[in-house]
């Protein structure tokens, strides 16, 4: 269904009117109380004339037409591309129920033409009623450089479904984006999110338990991290403790305890940590463009 436009739009014309040709432009002065009526529309010069709203485009929308890059959920050729994908989430974790969904990530990688093209490559694309989401190469390598913690359990996913030759490089590749930034990472979101908890406890009386949950497996996470040199996807003996907090069954003082104990030995791992300062860019930066000249 069109939108119904205001007094004040520019449009430019979609159908010809007496001395007016497709594609003239001007301003809507009279419109209808629905979007199903009458527009005037006021030229340059000063004459006007009728329109339906089917007759009319919007000025800024007609100017971006063919100048736009790919619409990540409409352009099917990008899922063609895809060479990398695996289930994350709650069945990942071993943290799933019987209802739970099943989460998929991984990385798509355009042929070269797509790059050089004009329309370009868009981030990600992905198909929310399928939960699947898929980072473009570049982006994806981006995002691990930074520890960003959903990425990095892709690399370590005990659920992969799919790859391609350069996936499985990429894969034994997977401890060059490991350093000490972890820790900054981490623990910087960590904080920042029970923040906003200890406000909601405060003013709502109330927590999101999921959402708890997942910040004490990101405590958890980081201190193997840091320790041992490898991202630990399953909760293992964790699993009845974090469940307790999603289900509400975990009092919140016990869950703020469990926090503060797991800060202080994220600070002992990270004093301790035989992780580097910051993670192997040049080997990601060789590795990217490899891949992109295999796509030539």
């Amino acid at each position: 269904m069109l939108i119904p436009l205001p007094i004040g739009t520019s449009v430019v014309t979609r159908a010809a009117a007496p001395g007016r040709p497709v594609g003239a432009v001007g301003s809507i002065v009279s419109a209808p109380e629905t979007g199903d009526g009458v527009y005037v529309v006021r030229f340059g010069d000063g004459g006007e004339a009728e329109f339906r709203r089917e007759e009319l485009g919007i000025r800024k929308h007609i100017r971006r037409e063919g100048f736009e890059g790919p619409d990540s959920e409409t352009d099917e050729s990008l899922w063609e591309t895809i060479i990398y994908r695996c289930v994350v989430g709650s069945r990942a974790y071993g943290l799933d129920s019987a209802a739970s969904d099943t989460d998929r990530r991984g990385i798509f990688l355009p042929p070269a033409e797509r790059h050089w093209s004009l329309r370009g490559v868009p981030e990600q694309i992905e198909r929310k009623e399928s939960e699947e989401c898929y980072w473009e190469l570049e982006k994806f390598l981006g995002l691990a450089l930074k520890a960003n913690p959903n990425v990095l359990e892709c690399l370590y996913s005990p659920l992969v479904e799919e790859t391609t030759p350069i996936a499985n490089e990429l894969l034994g590749l997977k401890e060059i984006f490991l350093s000490r930034l972890v820790y900054q990472t981490y623990n910087g979101y960590v904080m920042s999110q029970f923040k906003k908890l200890e406000q909601d406890l405060r003013t709502r009386g109330e927590i999101r338990e999921k959402h708890a949950m997942h910040l004490i497996r990101l405590l958890l996470s980081g201190i193997t991290i840091l320790r041992d040199g490898f991202v630990p996807v399953r909760v293992e003996e964790h699993r009845d403790r974090l469940l307790a907090i999603k289900t509400g069954d975990m009092p919140w003082d016990e869950v703020n305890r469990w926090r503060l104990d797991l800060h202080r030995a994220f600070d002992a791992a990270f004093a301790a940590t035989k992780l580097p300062e910051r993670p192997n860019f040049e080997a990601a930066d060789r590795f990217l463009i490899r891949s992109r000249r295999a796509m030539v």
